[in-house]
């Protein structure tokens, strides 16, 4: 096997014609990975993006060729999938506001050209769920920015950015109804697509994970403020507290905890969505 990429989280290795995604235990905030791991959450990444994957078969085709054929070592933290030709957008569902996506409302009522009802405040409800794409920038050049759907046309043409449009909002909205079965609101959630060997839009990567979306406990959603987060938001609000951090590398190490309020919000959202207790 040959390792074509390590990324802030996942590790990619070529495999013949396949691809390993290995999921890693490393955790990173505002694109800088922190030295210290949180214990299982690669592999609770990639049980729950499969449990998604099964849930929402019939919404597009996915990447996955097997989680069970991969070297024993990565056992339950990798997939062998099938190789995709990326689609450069960042695919992005909005259902709530929350994170980049208010402070672009706060700035002209719109978010990625779609404008909003006057009046939204942190955690508001939208009418509906919203496409809200943004740029997809390689690591360490930068950050990504949002873009209009025009724009998403006029970089993949009107057919492809249509069904850009449509796989993401299906995907939020049947993973939304779900998740509320349960307890959970999802406010949002990035998805991952590109072409297969066969020409179709096929979800890779990750899918409806803490680090893919934003999860909030449904019983104590309270639009005006910020939500009890069930994801690494958690980590986010741990690092603002800090002084003497300006968001770059290195990052600084996490307290024992922390780590641990951190793993127990992976593993909560786990046992809610699947129904199944973490091992």
């Amino acid at each position: 096997m040959e390792l074509l990429h390590s990324g802030k989280v996942r590790d990619v290795y070529a495999d013949g014609d396949d691809l390993l995604l290995v999921a890693s235990d490393r955790v990173s905030i505002y694109d800088v990975v922190l030295p210290t791991p949180i214990p299982d959450k690669g592999k609770i990444l990639t049980q729950l993006s499969l449990w998604w994957f099964e849930q929402l078969a019939d919404v597009a085709p996915h990447h996955i060729i097997s989680a069970t054929d991969v070297p024993a070592e990565w056992a339950g933290r990798a997939v062998r999938c099938e190789r995709l030709r990326m689609v450069m957008v960042e695919c992005i569902a909005r259902g709530y506001l929350a994170g980049s996506g208010l402070k672009e409302y706060e700035k002209d009522g719109a978010v990625s050209g779609v404008a909003l009802p006057a009046g939204l405040i942190e955690g508001s409800r939208l009418p509906e769920p919203v496409f809200t794409p943004t740029t997809k920038v390689p690591p360490g050049e930068g950050h990504d920015e949002f873009i209009t759907y025009a724009d998403v046309e006029s970089q993949v043409g009107a057919d492809v950015a249509a069904e850009l449009r449509r796989i993401t909002l299906e995907v939020y909205r049947r993973g939304s109804a779900i998740a509320a079965e349960r307890g959970i609101l999802i406010a949002d959630t990035k998805i991952e697509l590109g072409f297969s060997r066969s020409g179709a839009l096929t979800l890779g990567d990750e899918l409806l994970t803490p680090d893919s979306s934003r999860f909030w406990a449904a019983a104590e959603w309270q639009p005006g403020g910020a939500q009890r987060y069930l994801d690494k938001q958690f980590l986010r609000d741990w690092s603002a507290s800090l002084t003497g951090w300006d968001r770059t590398a290195p990052g600084p190490e996490i307290p024992d905890e922390v780590v641990e309020a951190t793993r127990n919000r992976y593993v909560e959202v786990y046992e809610r969505l699947t129904g199944d207790r973490w091992r």
